[in-house]
């Protein structure tokens, strides 16, 4: 071995043990040094809480028959009045959709004996509609519509944002001063006289209200309307950071 490779082997020795080292901690970790300095990488979150600005229901039917085609043209029939309820509460067509077709045939396996088969039944279709507002304080009203005019299955409401990007507005500033002042801290720890940003990245994720159970309802002419408590919904920007410390 040449002595100016033994040279350049032990100048990179000597700059390697010259940077300083840190533990991970909350989960940021520095990365290996840079000629200019070391690099810190790490990611600050905002959630921003805000009421919910439109809703969606699914509401479907179940219809049973002797024949796979008898049970879907009764089905559809009973769809056909669900899609008019929710049109006349003000859904727009567009805002209406279907989520789920199902056909399966039934049987009857409770009065079987050794060596025969179950006792058919016939075809049963359920099929579900999902239905899209931004009238909020309407959910109760409408739920109550669709069962009145034979929904039997019902699912949501589920709450979210027309844009929920408009709602981060104020927490990329909040995550930005969260950065500077976490980068300034580690810079501090690590002695150094303080930290340059060098890449900054954004993810966000949007986290509706979970979706209420599956629930079958049964309303008396008398009922008062469904209440429906629409609460806050949450949203949370992400930012991935990289900061070089300097001297």
């Amino acid at each position: 071995m040449t002595k100016k490779m033994l040279a350049a082997m032990a100048s990179g020795l000597a700059l390697i043990a010259a940077v300083p080292a840190i533990a991970q901690q909350g989960g940021s970790p520095m990365t290996a040094a840079t000629t200019q300095g070391p690099i810190l990488s790490f990611s600050v979150s905002e959630e921003v809480r805000s009421r919910p600005d439109q809703a969606t229901v699914g509401a479907g039917v179940t219809t049973t028959a002797p024949t796979a085609v008898e049970a879907m043209r009764a089905n559809a029939a009973a769809m056909d009045r669900l899609i008019a309820a929710a049109k006349a509460r003000g859904i727009k067509a567009e805002d209406i959709q279907t989520s789920g077709i199902n056909l399966s045939p039934q049987y009857d396996y409770s009065n079987r004996t050794d060596g025969q088969p179950p006792r058919f039944l016939g075809y049963q279709v359920s099929n579900t509609v999902r239905a899209t507002t931004g009238r909020i304080d309407d959910i109760g009203p409408l739920l109550d519509a669709l069962v009145a005019a034979g929904g039997t299955n019902i699912e949501g409401p589920w709450f979210g944002m027309k844009d929920p990007d408009a709602q981060l507005v104020g927490a990329r500033g909040a995550a930005i001063k969260a950065a500077e002042a976490k980068a300034a801290d580690y810079a501090r720890l690590a002695g150094y006289r303080g930290a340059e940003l060098v890449s900054i990245s954004e993810g966000g994720f949007a986290g509706p209200q979970p979706p209420m159970p599956y629930v079958r309802m049964e309303m008396a002419a008398d009922a008062k309307s469904t209440p429906i408590e629409p609460g806050r919904v949450s949203n949370t920007l992400t930012l991935n950071v990289q900061y070089r410390l300097v001297r």
